[in-house]
C-alpha cells in the first residue's frame, strides 16, 4: 500500500528552495518577492543571498560599462558626454530653507552693513582678542589656551580669578579689545566656548568637543607668526553668515600669504570643524629613466597640508544680543530638542 510524500521532502523541498529567492506573480499581476530573511533554513538563506548579491554586482557592473561606452561614443561624435550622475547625501538632500542666502538679497546686505562686525571686516578697527578661563580651570585647559594664542594672531591672555565675567566684559572694553573668548572646562576637559563681541556684542555659547591638542598630532607642524589666511566653507543661511563673520572678525583681514598658514572652520550638517595647517612645497627629481628629450633632469614641485593643531569641533548652541546677560539678554537663536525633527533639518 502506498503512501503520500509529505510537502517539502526531498525533490519538492528543493523545487520549493530554488524559488524563493525568485519573483513570483500571483492573479492580481502584482510582483511578490520573497527576501532571504523570509526563508528559516540557515544554509538555503545564505545560498539565496549570496546569488542576489552576485545579481546586483554584475548589474552594477553592466551599467559603468554603458555608461563609459557612452561617454566614449560622444567623445568620438564630438558631442557633450551625458551628465554624471550626483549620488544622494544629507547635504544635497536637506529640507527647504527659507532664510538661505542668495546673491540678490538686498535685506542681506543691509544687514550685513549695519552688524556689529562691520568696523572689524572694513579694516576700521584691528582685531583684538582677550582670552580668559572659567573660575575652575583643569590640567588641559592652558595648553588649549596655548595654541590658541599661537592660532588667534593679536591675542591675549588673562588670569580669571574670582572676577565676574561681566567685570571681564567691563575691563576688556576699557583695553580696546574686539572680542572676548572665555574657555570652560568640565572634568578637566574643555567642553565649551563663549566668544563675546565688544562693545557690542553678540555673544555666541558653543559646545566644544573631539579636542586633541598639537602633541598629540602625527608629524604635526610648528606655525609661525604669520597672520594666517582664513577658510569658512558651507555657511549658508542667514544664521550661519552671521556665525560666520563673527569668525572672520577674530583674524585680520589682511593675511600674509608668505607664511603658508591656513584656518579652516568648515560646517557640515550644523558641526563646525576647525583645522590649522600650513602649505609645504616638497620638490621633487625625475628619476633619471625620465629624462626629457635634451637629457636634462627635470624638479617637479609637490604640494601638500602639514597639520598644526589643535583639532576640535564646535555645535552653536545659543547667540545673543549684545555682551553676555543671563538674566536680562535677548537671544537671536537658541538650539532646543524639539528642533531636531530631521536629519535632514539644517541652521547654519
Amino acid at each position: 500500500m502506498g503512501f503520500k510524500r509529505k510537502k517539502g521532502d526531498g525533490d519538492g523541498e528543493e523545487m520549493e528552495s530554488e524559488g524563493r529567492g525568485k519573483p513570483s506573480f500571483n492573479g492580481g499581476g502584482q510582483k511578490h518577492v520573497i527576501l532571504p530573511s523570509m526563508i528559516k533554513n540557515k544554509d538555503k538563506r545564505s545560498k539565496v543571498y549570496a546569488k542576489q548579491k552576485q545579481e546586483k554586482k554584475l548589474e552594477k557592473q553592466k551599467k559603468i560599462r554603458e555608461r563609459d561606452a557612452a561617454e566614449k561614443r560622444a567623445l568620438e561624435l564630438g558631442e557633450e558626454p551625458p551628465q554624471k550622475q550626483i549620488p544622494k547625501t544629507i547635504e544635497n538632500t536637506r529640507e527647504s530653507d527659507e532664510t538661505v542666502c542668495r546673491p540678490d538679497d538686498e535685506e542681506l546686505f543691509a544687514d550685513i552693513d549695519a552688524d556689529e562686525f562691520n568696523p572689524v571686516l572694513r579694516r576700521e578697527v584691528t582685531p583684538k582678542i582677550l582670552i580668559t578661563t572659567c573660575r575652575f580651570n583643569s590640567t588641559r585647559g592652558p595648553a588649549f589656551i596655548s595654541e590658541l594664542l599661537s592660532v588667534i594672531p593679536n591675542s591675549h591672555y588673562q588670569k580669571r580669578g574670582t572676577y565676574d565675567l561681566k567685570k571681564i566684559v567691563e575691563y576688556a572694553t576699557k583695553k580696546d579689545f574686539t572680542s572676548l573668548i572665555v574657555v570652560h572646562t568640565n572634568r578637566r576637559e574643555p567642553d565649551a566656548l563663549l566668544i563675546i563681541g565688544l562693545p557690542n556684542g553678540p555673544t555666541a555659547h558653543f559646545k566644544l568637543s573631539n579636542l586633541v591638542l598639537r602633541k598629540d598630532i602625527k608629524n604635526h607642524g610648528n606655525p609661525t607668526s604669520h597672520e594666517p589666511e582664513l577658510v569658512l566653507n558651507n555657511f549658508t543661511t542667514r544664521l550661519g553668515n552671521r556665525v560666520g563673520r563673527f569668525f572672520q572678525s577674530l583674524f585680520p583681514p589682511d593675511p600674509n600669504f608668505r607664511g603658508r598658514r591656513v584656518v579652516t572652520f568648515h560646517n557640515q550638517r550644523d558641526f563646525i570643524f576647525f583645522r590649522h595647517h600650513r602649505y609645504i612645497f616638497d620638490i621633487k627629481e625625475i628619476k633619471p629613466s625620465d629624462k626629457g628629450k635634451d637629457g636634462v633632469s627635470q624638479e617637479r614641485v609637490k604640494p601638500r597640508l602639514q597639520e598644526c593643531g589643535p583639532r576640535f569641533t564646535l555645535k552653536l548652541v545659543t547667540l545673543q544680543h549684545g555682551t553676555f546677560d543671563t538674566k536680562g539678554g535677548e537671544f537671536e537663536w537658541v538650539h532646543k530638542p524639539e528642533m531636531d525633527t530631521s536629519r535632514r533639518r539644517f541652521f547654519l
